[in-house]
């Protein structure tokens, strides 16, 4: 990430209330805070270098902030709101949260491409050498992937099938394999649809040797990042996949959301099971057991069902937007801790 913070030290143009010290007090203090707020220096080593004892030092830093000689400033990116991030990761139990301001001409579109830039810098930060990076199917991972410039060396697996077979060079696969370039690790594509007409075609794909090879590193998977949908018409690639009558089956069961294929009602139960047989994904048990899973998902048409999802605590992490972050804050009862990650349908 690209955010910082800088400390600002103002050796003399302290407020009227520092002026209250003498001009010996005033140039000390400076040049103590400056020793250790800007140059990084102990307590310790101030002290030995000023004669002083280290209680003294910390007496003069604490007066410096007090009367205003010291100004300390957090600044983040303009894109990204730190304040929002923080409450959004305490009110969800989440190991981290970042919120992206929202682009003035796409609040109502859903995952904006920005998301896709931030999500490949918190990568960047969380995946280590030696990782097993998974990416399943999704326009924001997609754009994620397309953003990424720096990944230590790492397997990349593919945790889903693709939306449409023939789409895979420009979707999911390249996906896989660009992450792979960055990082200068192996890559593992499933070269199959998501959503097979039948639980026979899907065992049968699942056996295949290039799948059954991927689905054989999912157990290895320690970052995955994943996308959500609405379940609604265009924000819900599984959503567009099935017919009207099977929609219409999956609306009575009260589906809110989903994500790898799986389906959510709106207090984050998983409903409609049956249809994970039909497809090619990571099950959610193997979800569950990822230590970090990072959602990338923004937008008002999304923020319900993004709540639904982190109601599960299959998500660990969220790389969201300030549209989606504002419901979020405000959406019903207080979500159980997503970082307790135990199924809330129970064993």
């Amino acid at each position: 990430m690209n955010s910082s913070e800088e400390i600002a030290v103002s050796g003399m143009s302290a407020g009227r209330s520092a002026m209250r010290m003498g001009p010996a007090e005033l140039v000390q203090a400076a040049a103590m805070a400056r020793r250790f707020y800007l140059e990084g220096k102990s307590k310790i080593q101030i002290a030995e270098e000023f004669g002083v004892s280290r209680f003294k030092v910390a007496r003069v830093l604490e007066t410096a902030l007090e009367r205003d000689l010291v100004r300390i400033e957090i600044r983040v990116p303009a894109e990204l709101d730190a304040e929002r991030s923080d409450a959004l990761r305490a009110r969800y139990g989440l190991r981290h949260a970042v919120v992206v301001e929202s682009p003035a001409e796409a609040e109502e579109s859903p995952d904006p491409e920005n998301l896709g830039e931030v999500a490949a810098d918190l990568l960047g930060e969380l995946v280590a050498e030696g990782d097993v990076l998974g990416l399943a199917w999704g326009r924001s991972t997609i754009h994620m992937a397309a953003a990424l410039d720096r990944l230590p060396p790492c397997t990349v697996v593919q945790l889903t099938g693709v939306y449409d077979a023939g789409t895979a060079e420009r979707g999911s696969v390249e996906a896989v394999r660009r992450a792979a370039q960055v990082s200068g690790g192996d890559a593992h594509p499933i070269y199959a649809p998501m959503l097979l007409p039948d639980v026979a075609t899907a065992a049968a794909l699942r056996s295949q040797t290039g799948i059954a090879r991927a689905f054989e590193y999912f157990d290895k998977v320690t970052v995955a990042c994943v996308s959500i949908g609405s379940w609604e018409a265009g924000i819900s690639t599984v959503h567009d996949m099935l017919t009207e009558e099977e929609r219409a089956h999956y609306a009575t069961l009260g589906v809110a959301a989903e994500m790898s294929a799986h389906l959510f009602d709106s207090e984050g139960r998983r409903v409609g099971r049956d249809l994970g047989e039909r497809c090619i994904t990571v099950e959610a048990d193997r979800l569950r057991r990822i230590p970090e899973v990072v959602a990338i998902a923004g937008g008002q048409r999304k923020a319900a069902a993004i709540d639904a999802v982190l109601r599960s605590g299959l998500v660990t992490s969220l790389v969201t937007d300030t549209a989606a972050a504002d419901y979020l804050m405000t959406a019903g009862s207080a979500p159980r801790p997503a970082l307790n990650r135990a199924d809330p349908d129970g064993p």
